[in-house]
C-alpha cells in the first residue's frame, strides 16, 4: 500500500491527497453547479429548471435529469416557492408538483424562458437557474476566454461541431449565460445558479461503472483537433451584484448520476444530496448548505466534491426548510424514504408532533423505497411523525465485475480474475485490471482521476497470493468506508450551530532528497484543499470552542482505504477543556502519489461518568476488535454499530448514537514540482 503513516511526534508520514480547487474564470463561467439565494419578505422567487435526459441528435442519453427536475421543484416548493413561479423544461414532465409549467429543454425554449425571467424579475427578486444534463467544452472563437475554451451546456437539440458557424450547434455557451446574468444582477435581481453537469476535459475513463458521467469530451462532439481558439481579446467584465453559484464538482472532476438503492429512480449525486440538505435546513447560509452537501457526498459513490462562490455565499437561503428531520407517518408507513436519506435497518423514534415532545417508541425500517418506508413492527399509539435516531450498520462492501483497462499490456490476470467472483450489479468499487494488478476504482469507475496511480492498487505483500491480498484490502476498505459512514451518522448535520472545534492549518514546505526528506522550510498558512506535495509537513492546531470539555481524536482516511490514527498518541490524554488547544502533525512521505484524502477531527462531549473516549483505536480492523473489550459505554456502542453481531451490544447500553461533533477537511496530494 502507498503512503505509510508514522506517529505524529515527530510529524507522521501520511498518504495525503489534494483537493484541488480551480478558481473559475470571471464569474465561474460554467464549471458551475449553481444554487439558491436569500430575498426580502416581499420579494418573489422565480425558477427555471432544466433537465435534459433524452438527446435528439447526440447519442448521449442520461437517466436522471427528469427525476432531478422533479425533485428540485418539490424542494423549492417546500421552501415556499410558488409552483406558478416555476418553469420546468424537461424530457419527462410527469410527476411535477401541481401548478408547475413545463416545456421542452431545447435551446430555443431555454433562451426564451431566460429572457422571460429577465423581463419579469423586479429588483429584490430572486431568480434560480438549475440545469441537469451534459456539459462540455468548445474552442473559444471570440477571444474573451483569453485564447482558451468556452464551457458549454448541451440542450436536448445540441449537435456536433459545425465548421460553418465555428461552434457546437445549439450549445448553450457560457457567454450567453453571462450576458443574461448581467441583465439580472445589474438591476438588483438576485441570481442563484445550480448546475449538475461538468466540463472537465481531462478525459477520465469510466470503466464498468454503475453510474453515468454528466459531461462529454470535445471529441464526442466532433470538435476538430486543429481548430485554433481565437487570440486573446477583450475579456467580459466581472459579474457584479448579488449572486451565488453552487457547482456539482470541481473543474477537474466529472459529475455523476446513480440509481437509488431500489433502482426506481436515477439522480445526479449533487442534486440528490443538495435537495436533502435544503429540505432539512430551516435557516442556513449558502456556505453552510454547500458544506453539508459536501459532507453528504463524501459518503456517496463518487469522488466528486461540489464547489461554490458568489457575493451571497454567506447570505441566508431564501424560504425555510422543515424545522427538523421528522417525516409524517401515514397509513402505517413513513412518507419519506431514500430521497430523504433513509435506509433499511435505520432506527426511528415516533412522536405526536412535528417538533418537540417525548418519543412514543422506536422501530426499525424494513423496506425503504424512493418516497416511502415501512416498519418491522406496529406503530406506537398516537404516532404521527418519525425521525431517524440511529443509522443502520453499513452493508457489506460490494465489488463489481473486473474490467481490463488495457487488453494489450501483456500481463496475466488469471489469478486475479479467479479471486474476483460474484460481482454485484450496483457495486461500491469497480476492480480494474491494470499494471499487472487490480486498481479499486469508485462506483463511478473512473481510473486515476487525480493523476497516474491515484486509484489505489492492490499490492500483494511478501508471501501473499492475489486472493489473500484481495481479502486483506477488502477488509481494510470495508472497515474504512463503514467507519466513515458511522461517524457521519453519529454526527448528524448541524447547519446553523457553531462548530465545536476550530482548526488552523499550517505547513512546512518539504524538500525531497531522493527517498528521504531534507530540512523543511518555515511554517506558513495553508489550505489543504489547494494541495500538498511529498515531504511537506502539515500541522493542525485544534481548539475546543464548544464551551464544555470534549475528548478529541484525529483520524486520517487515505485514498488507499487505510485509516491512520493521528492524535492522540498512545498514552496521552486527548481531553480538551474549553478554550484549550492541541497540535497535530503529519509528514507527507516522499513516495506519495496523487490522491484525494480526508482528515477527520472528532469531538465527543465528556459524559457524567467522565470515561475518556479515544476514537483512534478504531482506525484498523484488528484494533477495533480489541476495542470491543473496553469497558466504556461509548466504546461498546461504537463497536456495536460497526459490528451488530458483537455481544457487547447486549450490555444494556442505548442503541442511540453517542454525540459526536466533527470537522472534515479534504486534503489532496499533488506530485512534486521541479
Amino acid at each position: 500500500m502507498t503512503n505509510a503513516v508514522m506517529p505524529p511526534a515527530p510529524p507522521c508520514p501520511v498518504a495525503v491527497g489534494l483537493y484541488l480547487r480551480t478558481m473559475l474564470r470571471r464569474f465561474a463561467p460554467l464549471s458551475l453547479c449553481l444554487t439558491l439565494v436569500a430575498a426580502p419578505a416581499a420579494a418573489e422567487v422565480r425558477a427555471l429548471l432544466v433537465g435534459v435526459a433524452d438527446y435528439l441528435v447526440l447519442d448521449a442519453d442520461l437517466k436522471g435529469p427528469a427525476a432531478d427536475v422533479r425533485l428540485m421543484a418539490e424542494t423549492l416548493a417546500a421552501r415556499g416557492v410558488a409552483p406558478g413561479a416555476m418553469l420546468a423544461l424537461t424530457s419527462d414532465p410527469a410527476g411535477l408538483p401541481a401548478g408547475v409549467a413545463s416545456g421542452a429543454p431545447t435551446k430555443a425554449e431555454i433562451l426564451a424562458a431566460m429572457q422571460a425571467l429577465a423581463d419579469q424579475a423586479q429588483p429584490g427578486d430572486t431568480v434560480v437557474f438549475y440545469f441537469s444534463g451534459h456539459g462540455s467544452q468548445a474552442p473559444d472563437m471570440s477571444g474573451d476566454e483569453g485564447g482558451g475554451y468556452d464551457e458549454i451546456l448541451l440542450p436536448a437539440d445540441a449537435a456536433g461541431w459545425k465548421g460553418q458557424i465555428g461552434a457546437v450547434e445549439n450549445a448553450l455557451v457560457d457567454d450567453e449565460l453571462q450576458a443574461w446574468a448581467r441583465q439580472l444582477t445589474g438591476r438588483g435581481v438576485r441570481l442563484v445558479g445550480l448546475i449538475d453537469a461538468c466540463h472537465s476535459a481531462t478525459g477520465f475513463r469510466a470503466l464498468g461503472a454503475q453510474g453515468n458521467p454528466r459531461g462529454l469530451p470535445p471529441e464526442a462532439l466532433s470538435v476538430p483537433d486543429d481548430v485554433t481558439p481565437a487570440e486573446s481579446g477583450t475579456p467580459e467584465p466581472l459579474l457584479e451584484g448579488e449572486f451565488v453559484f453552487l457547482y456539482s464538482s470541481q473543474s477537474d472532476q466529472r459529475s455523476f448520476e446513480y440509481p437509488l438503492a431500489d433502482g426506481s429512480e436515477w439522480h445526479g449525486e449533487f442534486t440528490l444530496r443538495l435537495a436533502e440538505v435544503l429540505r432539512s435546513a430551516p435557516e442556513a447560509s449558502w456556505a453552510q448548505v454547500l458544506a453539508a452537501t459536501s459532507d453528504a457526498m463524501v459518503q456517496g459513490p463518487a469522488r466528486q466534491l461540489p464547489d461554490g462562490e458568489g457575493t451571497l455565499l454567506d447570505a441566508p437561503v431564501f424560504g425555510r426548510g422543515v424545522a427538523g428531520r421528522r417525516v409524517q407517518v401515514t397509513d402505517g408507513a413513513l412518507a419519506g424514504g431514500l430521497l430523504q436519506g433513509m435506509n433499511e435497518g435505520d432506527t426511528v423514534a415516533f412522536y405526536a408532533s412535528a417538533a418537540g415532545g417525548d418519543p412514543l417508541g422506536e422501530a426499525t425500517l424494513a423496506k425503504v423505497e424512493a418516497r416511502r418506508a415501512t416498519l418491522t413492527g406496529p406503530l406506537p399509539e398516537g404516532a404521527l411523525w418519525a425521525e431517524v435516531v440511529a443509522p443502520a450498520a453499513p452493508p457489506a462492501l460490494r465489488l463489481g465485475a473486473p474490467v481490463r483497462a488495457d487488453a494489450g499490456d501483456g500481463h496475466d490476470y488469471t489469478e486475479w480474475t479467479a479471486a474476483l467472483t460474484d460481482p454485484a450489479p450496483q457495486p461500491d468499487l469497480v476492480p480494474v485490471l491494470v499494471d499487472g494488478t487490480v486498481a479499486l476504482a469508485g462506483a463511478d469507475g473512473v481510473l486515476d482521476p487525480a493523476g497516474p496511480g491515484s486509484t489505489p492498487r492492490i499490492r500483494p505483500e511478501s508471501g501473499e497470493t492475489p486472493a489473500e491480498a484481495l481479502a486483506r484490502v477488502m477488509e481494510e476498505a470495508s472497515h474504512a468506508l463503514r467507519l466513515r459512514k458511522l461517524f457521519a451518522g453519529m454526527a448528524g448535520r448541524s447547519l446553523t450551530g457553531k462548530a465545536p472545534l476550530e482548526a488552523r492549518y499550517e505547513r512546512r514546505p518539504g524538500q525531497p532528497d531522493g527517498e528521504t526528506c531534507g530540512k523543511p522550510g518555515a511554517l506558513e498558512p495553508v489550505d489543504p484543499e489547494q494541495g500538498l506535495q511529498p515531504c511537506d509537513q502539515l500541522w493542525v492546531t485544534v481548539t475546543n470552542v464548544s464551551g464544555k470539555e470534549v475528548d478529541v481524536s484525529a483520524l486520517y482516511f487515505n485514498a488507499d482505504f487505510t485509516v491512520a490514527p493521528l492524535w492522540p498518541s498512545r498514552g496521552l490524554s486527548n481531553r480538551l477543556a474549553p478554550g484549550e488547544s492541541a497540535r497535530v502533525g503529519m509528514l507527507i512521505t516522499p513516495d506519495s502519489t496523487s490522491a484525494l484524502d480526508e482528515l477527520m477531527l472528532l469531538a465527543v462531549p465528556v459524559d457524567e461518568f467522565g470515561a475518556r473516549v479515544d476514537l483512534t483505536r478504531l482506525a484498523e480492523p484488528q484494533m477495533s476488535r480489541a476495542y470491543a473489550d473496553a469497558d466504556s459505554g461509548a466504546e461498546i456502542w461504537l463497536m456495536g454499530r460497526m459490528d451488530p453481531e458483537t455481544e457487547e451490544t447486549t450490555r444494556g447500553f442505548s442503541a442511540r448514537p453517542a454525540a459526536v461533533m466533527m470537522l472534515r477537511q479534504a486534503v489532496r496530494l499533488s506530485p512534486a514540482t521541479e
